[in-house]
């Protein structure tokens, strides 16, 4: 089963340094996306398998919550401890929370 997270819950853990794996298209990432999110489209994480933090938790973000609970679901499987993000990015700005244009995976 995959742990659900909302957007509040999210928000203090990016806070807290944590690692956040945006699933979502290149053109999707670069509009805007969380600081500090790191792109790996949801067909390539089998590929970003080896890349990913093994001893940390795993927040998944896409653009609503569905992709992310898909790559989570596999990252679990992987034996990672993935978490979605529930709302996703449209979520996250909703909230009011920054968002960063273009490639660079920036911290707040």
């Amino acid at each position: 089963m995959i742990s659900l997270v909302p957007v509040s819950s999210f928000a203090a853990a990016h806070a807290d340094g944590a690692f956040v794996l945006d699933v979502r298209e290149p053109e999707e990432y670069l509009a805007g996306h969380v600081p500090g999110a790191r792109l790996v489209p949801l067909a390539t994480v089998s590929d970003a398998l080896r890349d990913l933090p093994v001893s940390q938790p795993i927040y998944v973000i896409c653009q609503s919550g569905s992709r992310s609970q898909i790559a989570a679901q596999h990252l679990n499987r992987a034996g990672r401890d993935a978490r979605s993000v529930i709302g996703g990015t449209s979520g996250w700005i909703s909230a009011g929370r920054p968002i960063v244009r273009g490639r660079h995976a920036n911290s707040a």
